[in-house]
């Protein structure tokens, strides 16, 4: 929509009631990323608060021992391939992303599952995945169009492993 025609209404000098009305406009849509949920058929919906996930996407807690085992397959989880883990039969570990050594010592458990499911709604620019989200992503390998990386079930299982990273 043309600016002029949006304001035309308002003196070009009037600062305040065009401040204001650009707040009026802008916080639905924050409002709306905060309780966005994902609809896509086979996912389970969340809400996204205060930069956490803070509900189990299953509804139970995850088993570590799993996690464990998806943190390290190339094809699953493959967080070996950007981060330092305590995993020492593992020889390659990566140092793009952050140690993951005392992760949970940092961050709580609803904060490590919004990292897991969609670490761009914490830092647009990281080049971590979304392990759990299947819509406004690029480059996706054709194998992952339209679904996600992991199951919720397997988003837990990873959180669960994590925490106990203190």
């Amino acid at each position: 929509m043309n600016r002029n025609r949006l304001f035309r209404f308002l003196p070009s000098h009037s600062f305040l009631p065009r401040a204001l009305i650009c707040t009026v406009l802008l916080i639905p849509c924050a409002s709306l990323q905060v309780w966005a949920t994902q609809t896509t058929s086979g996912m389970v919906g969340h809400e996204v608060v205060d930069f956490t996930i803070p509900a189990s996407l299953t509804g139970a807690s995850g088993d570590p021992i799993k996690g464990r085992v998806l943190s390290i397959q190339r094809n699953k989880g493959n967080c070996l391939s950007c981060h330092r883990m305590p995993i020492p039969e593992e020889d390659d570990h990566g140092i793009t992303g952050p140690d993951l050594n005392g992760v949970a010592s940092r961050l709580d458990i609803p904060a490590l599952r919004l990292r897991i499911v969609d670490p761009k709604r914490i830092n647009p620019e990281t080049m971590m995945p979304a392990f759990y989200r299947v819509d406004g992503l690029h480059r996706v390998a054709k194998k992952f169009q339209g679904k996600p990386i992991l199951t919720a079930e397997e988003v837990e299982d990873v959180v669960a492993y994590l925490a106990t990273l203190k």
